[in-house]
């Protein structure tokens, strides 16, 4: 809902005002409400708000409460602040205001760092203790929402984005080898705490950092579900069917607190459709729901109109359907790439980004169904990996889900932009050998889930949605329904083909030509396909002055692609041609050189 930025000073200087405004105004569309600074001491802070709860200039930020000498700036919303604030008065707290954020202030007055456990939903936060000058970073359980970091020895400096800290300046740009090898191998993604640039750092998910004042820290990891089974259930698929359903309930059922009114983003499949039915249980008669398609490309349809609309005439919403003609592209793809903190390779971010500036002329909230095929393995790769020996199971993902191997990436990169060991693979095999995972699946999941889903399809939604002040909320990755889908036996998630037992709660409430539809996408088939006006761009960036000085990729590969642009693909089918070249326009864009 908002954007939070920081300074913190270690040298005994005080931290550069001028610096944290040029960040906060950098923000100004994910916040374009209000505007506020605040410093004391060697920490300053600033904030834009999108006001989504507590209209009025009593939530505004920064937030100070003098009787507990903490000030605080927050991004997101906690669904079950009502709920907290209650037992919080019963305590002996007093309240001023009906934000949330009040509410994150007086927890940690009462619970200190611990006050995240009590917290239901999506959140990035600082908090400064005046007295000792202590300040903690949070960030919820899913990384759903973003915290950035930029640390030197005589300063640490915090943002809702990375071009947020490139505008308060110093930041070293260089590139992250490591993070180069990520973005080549799974598809853009880099995972935290690294990004693209060896001078920003990301907050981890799950993670609340305390700082001391003299920029000694300590990281503590408040949640992890346990990829193990549950007795009380045991294999039962009609008491697994019946958990989930109550628990994508009450998950759906959070996600509608606001002071303004809430839509839903209806692509037409099953996990944005069941959002919609949920929100029918619940009576929700003036229901807003909006879809988008692309002109076709190639023979490739670019919308799944049919589907969408068929949900929106069974439940009577509000329904709007935009069609966005090929010719639009160009400027959309300049607009995408300077709305991303980080540069990515799914071309469905175009798409997220147009649809989020027509929906936020009409709502400042949407539902959408991002996380649900993480969560539930609804992907067709799921399969092939769980067959795979526990043991066997980092060379299975990396089979099946890798862009290309170790020495595909190294011959795509300059000779020294490469680094000299598997990087990717490594990381895979750290995280599936961890404790806490019981089956192949339960580790690939418990990866997706926790490690490689944040930065790919929940930061894609938080940027493209937030560039137009418009506050994306995730039912699926409701801290409860993850825990309970965890523990859920991996044959009920496999079953029909991939997310079995959301396709046996979607037989009861939806029309069954969506639950039984093929699986879609958010096509995009002019960039999918390089159309003209794409290639053009394409070729613009890479042959650039500022391309050939970076001296990125290895020249002659990058020829042979611009020669035959639809003759390189992934191992999945993916453009090896626009994975280059979103990454150098991203660069390009932001001023790196």
């Amino acid at each position: 809902m908002c954007g939070l930025s920081g300074e913190i000073r270690f040298d005994g200087g005080r931290p550069d005002l001028a610096a944290v405004e040029r960040m906060t105004d950098e923000m100004e569309q994910r916040g374009p409400d209000g505007r506020g600074l605040w410093s004391q001491g060697a920490v300053a802070l600033g904030h834009r708000r999108l006001k989504i709860i507590d209209l009025s200039e009593d939530g505004a930020q920064p937030m100070t409460d003098a009787q507990l000498g903490v000030t605080a700036v927050f991004n997101g919303c906690i669904y079950n602040y009502r709920e907290l604030r209650g037992r919080l008065q019963g305590l002996g707290h007093r309240f001023y205001s009906d934000s949330d954020t009040e509410v994150l202030l007086r927890a940690y007055g009462q619970w200190g760092r611990e006050c995240v456990e009590h917290l239901v939903g999506m959140f990035a936060f600082a908090l400064v203790e005046h007295r000792t000058g202590r300040v903690v970073l949070g960030r919820d359980r899913l990384g759903i929402k973003p915290l950035y970091l930029s640390q030197d020895g005589e300063r640490l400096r915090f943002a809702s984005s990375l071009p947020a800290l490139l505008a308060g300046g110093g930041v070293d740009t260089s590139l992250d080898a490591v993070a180069l090898h990520q973005y080549l191998s799974w598809h853009g993604t880099v995972a935290a705490p690294r990004t693209v640039l060896s001078g920003v750092r990301k907050l981890p998910q799950a993670t609340v950092r305390v700082i001391e004042r003299d920029g000694t820290h300590h990281d503590h990891c408040y949640w992890q579900p346990s990829y193990t089974r549950r007795a009380e259930f045991g294999h039962d698929p009609a008491l697994w069917q019946e958990a989930v359903h109550d628990a994508l309930r009450t998950a759906v059922r959070r996600r509608t607190v606001a002071d303004v009114p809430v839509g839903v983003l209806l692509s037409g499949g099953l996990d944005s459709s069941l959002i919609v039915a949920l929100l029918a249980e619940e009576g929700r008669s003036d229901l807003a729901t909006f879809a988008m398609g692309f002109e076709s490309e190639s023979g490739e349809e670019g919308d799944e109109f049919p589907y969408s609309d068929l949900v929106a005439r069974h439940y009577s919403t509000e329904h709007h359907q935009f069609l966005i003609p090929s010719d639009r592209l160009p400027a959309a793809l300049e607009s995408a790439i300077g709305a991303m903190s980080e540069p990515m390779v799914s071309h469905d971010a175009v798409a997220f980004h147009l649809l989020a500036e027509q929906v936020a002329k009409d709502v400042k909230v949407v539902l959408c169904g991002q996380g649900a095929d993480e969560v539930f393995a609804g992907y067709h790769w799921y399969p092939g990996i769980a067959a795979a020996g526990r043991a066997d199971a980092p060379d299975a993902y990396a089979e099946a889900y890798f862009d290309r191997p170790h020495e595909d990436v190294t011959a795509l990169l300059h000779e020294d932009a490469a680094p000299d060991h598997d990087a990717s693979r490594e990381f895979v095999r750290a995280d599936m050998a961890a404790p806490g995972a019981e089956s192949t699946l339960d580790a690939t999941l418990r990866l997706d889930v926790h490690k490689l889903m944040t930065d790919d399809p929940v930061k894609r939604v938080d940027n493209m949605t937030m560039a137009w002040g418009l506050e994306a909320r995730v039912p699926f990755l409701d801290q409860e329904l993850v825990e309970l889908a965890a523990a859920c036996p991996p044959g009920l998630k496999l079953a029909q083909g991939g997310k079995g037992v959301l396709k046996d709660i979607g037989r009861q409430i939806l029309p069954r030509k969506v639950v039984d539809r093929p699986k879609g996408y958010f096509p995009v088939p002019a960039v999918r396909h390089m159309a003209e006006p794409v290639l053009n761009r394409v070729r613009e960036a890479l042959t650039a002055p500022e391309a050939r000085r970076r001296g990125l990729f290895d020249q002659d590969r990058v020829a042979e692609m611009l020669a035959d642009p639809a003759g390189h693909r992934t191992k999945r089918g993916a453009s090896t041609l626009w994975q280059v070249a979103s990454l150098e326009i991203w660069l390009q864009t932001h001023g790196i050189t």
